[in-house]
């Protein structure tokens, strides 16, 4: 477990690993009806299995999955043209400008952007300051930081988490090769619903994130997947530093698959 979110967990430099807060809103542009309803009510249905409350029909879209039959010209098209809903200039809310020029120049089949944003845990009050932003008069510092009462102060926990609030998937519809609906709609599940390494080699675990080098042996989401995800939102992430906050998810990932053990059938 150690092994396998060390590898695939990619949380903004300097900020604790992050995940959706309470709601999900996922939108699909480019697929056929069916194809497209099928990947929002997959990815609506996994979101709800680890407690976020899925949009209603009509809401406008956190999550977009975009399809293309060119993945480095959409992606350019983005960049060049809305930039700023990409990169917004707080202080650790996406991964840098090195990671979105390969966002723009990756050959994976699938690509993805997440933005995240260090919030109060107690009163949910953004905990970081956006470029031009400031409040009152503009005269004091104290105007333009935000300002978070701590109520127990310690160096070991921290009431200020990561919250994901904006994800853009870029499905190249030309590379997915023999991978069908049901296994692209549990990739991208996977891949919106936490921050995965693009780079990670998962080839030593039983994994969705196989799914493009080996279609035949990863039909849908693991229960290793699923015991990720179940410890990623089950865990509390309080801890200060960085790797204290990735030992209390595998904590948490240790727990639920656990629970999956108990719950899965005994089989031959």
């Amino acid at each position: 477990i150690q092994s396998f979110v060390n590898e695939v967990a990619a949380p903004n430099a300097g900020r604790g690993i992050a995940r959706w807060d309470r709601t999900l809103c996922v939108g699909v542009a480019n697929l056929r009806g069916d194809v497209a309803h099928y990947i929002v009510d997959r990815v609506s249905t996994v979101a709800e299995d680890v407690g976020l409350t899925p949009g209603e029909p009509g809401c406008k879209p956190n999550l977009l999955i975009v399809a293309t039959d060119d993945g480095d010209a959409l992606a350019t098209h983005m960049v060049e043209n809305n930039k700023r809903a990409l990169r917004m200039g707080g202080s650790g809310m996406d991964q840098g400008g090195a990671a979105l020029r390969r966002f723009q120049e990756t050959d994976r089949p699938v690509r993805w952007w997440l933005v995240s944003m260090p919030v109060d845990s107690e009163t949910g009050q953004r905990g970081v300051r956006l470029p031009g932003e400031c409040m009152n008069a503009c005269l004091s510092p104290m105007d333009y930081a935000p300002t978070i009462n701590v109520s127990s102060a310690s160096r070991l926990t921290t009431q200020v988490v990561d919250n994901i609030f904006r994800a853009i998937i870029v499905v190249d519809v030309s590379k997915i090769g023999a991978v069908d609906t049901v296994q692209l709609a549990d990739y991208i599940a996977m891949v919106s619903l936490a921050q995965i390494d693009p780079t990670a080699d998962t080839n030593a675990y039983s994994s969705i994130l196989n799914v493009f080098s080996s279609p035949s042996s990863t039909p849908h989401l693991t229960e290793w997947d699923k015991a990720y995800l179940d410890g990623l939102y089950g865990a509390q992430r309080t801890r200060q530093n960085e790797r204290a906050g990735k030992s209390e998810i595998q904590s948490s990932i240790r727990r639920a698959h656990a629970r999956l053990a108990e719950a899965t059938p005994a089989t031959d």
